[in-house]
């Protein structure tokens, strides 16, 4: 038996209808494929997650600017360290349940899978930080246009071979 899962369950029927207009407007774009340059048993893997994760100690994401209007997103992002815990980190993202991140923050930035990955040698190492932005951007542009230039150049300061990205 296939599981299928509901991608619009949380999203209220008039968000849902506009949302799949959207999407059935976009044109279909080829993605581009990078293969990889050596086994992934030698390439550091960092995380990048859309739940809008930051350290207790850093600026939280705006919420309040999230709370006047629904469809925006804080663009920045928060960096965080790869030995982080659920006593680190807060979840700031309005639209998804954070109770779940709170308990286990793997559901939102699998750390700890990853280092399980290191360990057995999957992986060769995780990059020393991970990022997380505020997901839910209906406009991306500013996300696009200035913040992942700066996640870019974080992974490449890290030394990064692999992303991925841990959508919420």
């Amino acid at each position: 038996m296939t599981k299928q899962v509901d991608s619009w369950r949380f999203v209220d029927a008039v968000t849902r209808k506009i949302l799949k207009t959207w999407i059935g407007r976009e044109p279909k774009r080829k993605i581009p494929w990078t293969p990889l340059s050596k086994p992934l048993s030698e390439c550091t893997v960092a995380l990048v997650s859309s739940g809008a994760i930051a350290l207790k100690t850093d600026i939280p994401f705006d919420q309040e600017g999230e709370r006047q209007n629904p469809w925006w997103g804080d663009p920045s992002y928060r960096k965080i360290p790869k030995d982080s815990t659920e006593e680190d980190v807060e979840v700031y993202h309005l639209h998804i349940d954070p109770t779940f991140g709170r308990q286990d923050l793997n559901c939102l930035l699998p750390v700890n899978r990853l280092a399980e990955l290191e360990a057995s040698g999957e992986i060769g190492r995780q990059s020393p930080r991970h990022f997380s932005y505020m997901g839910y951007t209906i406009d991306p542009r500013e996300l696009l246009e200035d913040t992942t230039p700066d996640i870019i150049g974080d992974l490449r300061e890290d030394g990064v071979d692999v992303v991925l990205l841990v959508p919420t």
